[in-house]
């Protein structure tokens, strides 16, 4: 199965960073996000990437394209014959990743919609480019494969941002709840879509509206509840703390070794 990565957005929310860089390559542990993404889906046997970009999209092409030269040690023979022999090998030499530019501000479902040639009509996962989890993506497709519906979206419950207090008429605090979580489920991303959703789609759509909203009101489309982790990096605050996790060893995204 392949996986749809949506990484062209401008990341306006992330200034510090996006200003020279798309948000997917801003890096966390001293690598680009999108990086963490793919190599915690490779973790489930996918290793075959399509990557939607847009705003500065060839930072993410150079990154790919200059794979080895980073992560390699290699002999060059120069001249007019150039030669390059990469020493050792990298745990990610089975990936293969597809750089499709999607347009600098098209809208999410845009970028799903104008990558359709390259998913080969076939189920697919599709995700932000932008966003940390744990989610089992083996259970996922399994809850998918097991209702027959069109698309899955993974779901989780939010925080607070604040904390709760019930108090009394007189104003004694009886209890306090530091950022509990809040009723209702929020759409992370780690969607399951089979290839009857393009139907649904247009170049200009924004795929959190219309096309989910006609999906559920057709009775296809169902919401996988994750209650483990995940995280967006959607502001300097948020990357810091992701990074500080990496750092501190406490990274709950990271499977591998």
């Amino acid at each position: 199965m392949k996986a749809l990565l949506l990484a062209g957005g401008l990341g306006t929310r992330l200034r510090e960073e996006t200003e020279f860089k798309p948000k997917p390559m801003v890096e966390v542990g001293g690598r680009p996000i999108i990086w963490h993404i793919m190599k915690s889906l490779s973790q489930h046997g996918i290793e075959d990437f399509v990557v939607a970009t847009g705003y500065k999209s060839d930072v993410i092409k150079e990154y790919f394209l200059d794979y080895e030269a980073r992560n390699n040690d290699f002999t060059i023979s120069l001249g007019q014959n150039r030669v390059i022999d990469f020493h050792d090998a990298h745990d990610e030499g089975n990936w293969k990743v597809t750089l499709a530019f999607t347009g600098e501000l098209t809208m999410t479902g845009g970028r799903v919609k104008r990558s359709e040639k390259y998913l080969a009509g076939e189920r697919f996962l599709c995700t932000y480019g932008d966003g940390l989890s744990d989610i089992n993506i083996s259970d996922l497709l399994d809850f998918h494969k097991s209702h027959g519906k069109l698309a899955t979206v993974t779901t989780v419950q939010p925080s607070s941002r604040f904390g709760i207090m019930d108090v009394e008429p007189s104003g004694l605090v009886k209890s306090f709840k530091e950022k509990p979580k809040v009723e209702g489920w929020i759409n992370v991303g780690y969607f399951i879509f089979e290839p009857e959703v393009f139907k649904y789609l247009d170049n200009d759509c924004i795929l959190e509206q219309e096309p989910l909203a006609k999906l559920a009101s057709d009775g296809q489309l169902m919401a996988y509840r994750h209650e483990g982790f995940w995280q967006p990096m959607d502001t300097y605050r948020e990357a810091t703390m992701l990074n500080e996790m990496w750092d501190h060893g406490t990274a709950p995204w990271k499977s591998w070794k």
